[in-house]
């Protein structure tokens, strides 16, 4: 049996898969006219974003939850990284964190 991935990242984007998730229970998120945008660059105005049509992957949003539901194979493009595919399944979006030990602070990464 071949062995899923269960997070991928692109730059500070962090894809999660879930699993027992009814996302019929979720509202869809308002395309973007560029498809998909997980996440926008605080200055650059660079993006992580996936060209597709709603057959092949959906922008869900579940209480405070973002969820990508892959249905055929995507890929996330972003102009300072390289291009990272998503396979079929339930992703959750999420923010990479770093943590300062020193200061006790914990904050998003910025890209």
């Amino acid at each position: 049996m071949k062995n899923k991935l269960t997070q991928l990242q692109q730059g500070d984007v962090l894809l999660k898969r879930v699993e027992n998730i009814n996302i019929q229970d979720g509202k869809k998120a308002k395309r973007d006219p560029r498809g998909i945008v997980l996440a926008e660059g605080e200055v650059t105005g660079h993006y992580h974003g996936i060209e597709c049509d709603e057959s092949e992957a959906e922008l869900i949003q579940i209480g405070e939850k973002m969820l990508l539901s892959v249905k055929s194979p995507v890929t996330i493009k972003h102009q300072e990284h390289g291009p990272v595919t998503v396979q079929p399944g339930i992703w959750e979006i999420g923010r990479v964190r770093e943590e300062d030990h020193l200061s006790e602070m914990v904050r998003p990464v910025a890209d």
